[in-house]
């Protein structure tokens, strides 16, 4: 994906900051609609498709963690949570609803910008057609390496943009450990105990895709000591 041609909605009440938003990455190439609350961004939604959406935590009516968890059961489209909840708790709250980062308010816009251009590069290129798939098996469930995509059956299990970057870095190196230290590097977030216990809420919604019992999982193992480590059948 090129990063400028990507398609963002931006959800937020309140209007200064709809405009700064909407005017700043229109600058900075990319294709930007705003709506107002969860009920507009809903209708919107309804009849396009996004690169990305920007969410408000704090919303009157339907909040940003309930829509977060709303768009999740249908599609798997990048989030990003704009929150004034700063502490660990209501980050990795965010992050079990769904989300794929979050950005503390008040932020910089550049901040912003840095973390939407992480994001969508999270997101797999298509694979020629031609190219023989490269699959993984973790029992009923397929992993193509080359599209990103997992199945289960004739069914597309649906992958966050972290789901899928997460995956990448584990199908690349199967059967070795791979530390949370590791694993936060690889996603390009900063370092920090918040972001490896961010690592371990992303690990366990992978389980609950992958694993047919999450609390002893068999594909996606903890290895005591040395972080996780993805063993295909």
């Amino acid at each position: 994906m090129s990063t400028p041609d990507a398609h963002l909605l931006i959800v937020d009440d309140d209007e200064r900051i709809r405009t700064l938003l909407q005017k700043f990455l229109m600058r900075h190439g990319f294709l930007v609609t705003a709506a107002r609350d969860a009920a507009h961004a809903r209708r919107i939604l309804s009849g396009l498709e996004f690169d990305m959406i920007i969410l408000d935590v704090m919303m009157p009516g339907e909040d940003g963690m309930s829509l977060t968890r709303s768009l999740r059961e249908t599609m798997t489209t990048p989030i990003l949570l704009l929150t004034a909840k700063g502490d660990t708790d209501n980050r990795i709250e965010g992050l079990e609803a769904g989300a794929d980062d979050y950005l503390g308010k008040p932020f910089e816009p550049k901040e912003l910008l840095l973390r939407i251009n992480a994001i969508l590069r999270r997101m797999p290129e298509s694979a020629p057609q031609d190219i023989a798939p490269k699959v993984l098996n973790l029992g009923p469930i397929r992993y193509d390496m080359e599209r990103g995509e997992m199945w289960e059956g004739d069914n597309l299990v649906r992958l966050t943009a972290t789901e899928i970057q997460l995956m990448k870095i584990f199908s690349a190196q199967t059967g070795e450990a791979l530390s949370r230290a590791k694993l936060v590097e690889e996603l390009g977030r900063d370092r920090g105990q918040a972001q490896e216990r961010a690592v371990d809420v992303q690990i366990t919604r992978l389980r609950r895709k992958i694993e047919a019992d999450p609390k002893q999982p068999r594909y996606l193992q903890t290895v005591r000591g040395a972080g996780y480590m993805l063993a295909p059948d």
